[in-house]
């Protein structure tokens, strides 16, 4: 509420000031020394060609101070062995980037001031120069094939995953504001699945029926182990959203009707990235802030805060709907060690829907095995 109300008195400021303006313009009108042939002297040029210098120096200041203030907010180290290529591409865009920026930049201001208007000067004009055309179309098409080329290689590297390499599977399921984790199991083989197929427990549509299927287990926290590649099948089961994880530098989207795939190897397990000085420093900042708006929230007669902790998420980078802001999972990077004891400790999507038929089926007396709930839930689907 105060920054809209900032702005709308800066707004008011404006329309004042160029009232005031206006009123002054009228009152000179007559006046033998006022100038109303509305065409630049010298000394409007002079002033235009000093002010272009005035916003060139505006631009580089602000900039500077950008960087100094703000420049240690993006994300720092990456969580992904990929993570540092991609960090590597995107610096060296940016050093192209303001490279270009600066010099495009001063030479417009600079010719603005040099070349400004003054009595008895005609400019040069000449139609063309192929000298200069030759020159700066083929110095951005040099470069920008050098990035391309850069980039492509990255993404064969990133994307490449041979078909007999030794990767965990892990599908991510997207939907209207979540997302759910299915594991392949003991066999590292996702069974079927098909929306059709979604049913109560089975809320992610695996074809229980499917051998494949038998040890598949769903999680709504997703586990990795550090180490370790890691293939995610991704599928949207209504709009179209994106799997985004930016401390492993990894995004693909998730569209419906189609599976889309992502691969990358955790590097700092949850507890080492907390523990990197870095890390620490900004969540040290994140709880004193937190802290004083607590004191605020309490004075007020609300809850306070929780401290903030540390940890790597999978969020949606589409606007997927009203809740699109909290679609988002929790990510723990376990050691091996603690991945494997997790992962032995999970029960099957076929156990759970099994469990979930026992009421019902212990009051009629009779007893159903994982293949006659499979069966059952597939009998189900295509009745409907």
């Amino acid at each position: 509420m105060t920054s809209l109300l900032v702005i709308i008195v800066l707004v008011l400021l404006a329309v004042a000031i160029w009232q005031l303006t206006k009123i002054f313009d009228l009152t000179q009108v007559g006046n033998s020394n006022s100038n109303d042939s509305q065409i630049a002297t010298d000394n409007d040029n002079n002033v235009q060609g000093y002010l272009m210098f005035g916003f060139l120096a505006f631009i580089y200041i602000f900039t500077i101070y950008g960087l100094l203030k703000w420049g240690d907010l993006p994300l720092h180290t990456p969580a992904s062995e990929h993570g540092t290529d991609v960090d590597r591409l995107m610096n060296i865009t940016w050093v192209l980037i303001f490279i270009v920026q600066a010099v495009t930049q001063v030479l417009l201001h600079y010719f603005a001031f040099k070349y400004r208007g003054k009595k008895d000067q005609k400019a040069l004009f000449f139609a063309d120069n192929n000298k200069l055309e030759a020159i700066w179309s083929s110095i951005p098409a040099i470069v920008l094939a050098g990035l391309i080329l850069y980039g492509l290689y990255a993404w064969n590297n990133i994307m490449f995953v041979d078909e007999d390499e030794d990767v965990i599977v892990i599908e991510l399921y997207a939907k209207q504001f979540g997302w759910t984790a299915r594991y392949a199991g003991a066999d590292n083989v996702l069974g079927k699945a098909n929306v059709r197929l979604i049913d109560g427990v089975n809320d992610v549509g695996v074809d229980l029926a499917d051998p494949n299927a038998q040890d598949d287990f769903v999680a709504s926290e997703l586990h990795i182990p550090k180490g370790k590649k890691v293939l995610f099948k991704i599928r949207s089961q209504d709009v179209l959203h994106s799997a985004y994880m930016p401390h492993f530098r990894a995004q693909m989207n998730c569209v419906p009707g189609m599976v889309t795939q992502f691969a990358f190897t955790p590097t700092y397990t949850t507890l080492e990235y907390r523990e990197l000085p870095f890390m620490v420093e900004k969540v040290a900042r994140i709880n004193k802030i937190r802290t004083q708006k607590s004191a605020e929230l309490v004075a007020a007669g609300n809850t306070a805060l929780d401290p903030y902790t540390f940890d790597y998420l999978l969020l949606c980078n589409k606007i997927c709907g009203a809740s699109h802001y909290n679609m988002q999972m929790k990510i723990v990077v376990d050691t091996p060690e603690d991945y494997n004891k997790w992962f032995k400790e999970q029960v099957s999507l076929v156990q759970k829907v099994k469990e979930s038929n026992e009421p019902a089926s212990a009051a009629e007396g009779t007893v159903i095995d994982s293949t006659a709930v499979s069966l059952d839930t597939v009998s189900k689907v295509v009745m409907k």
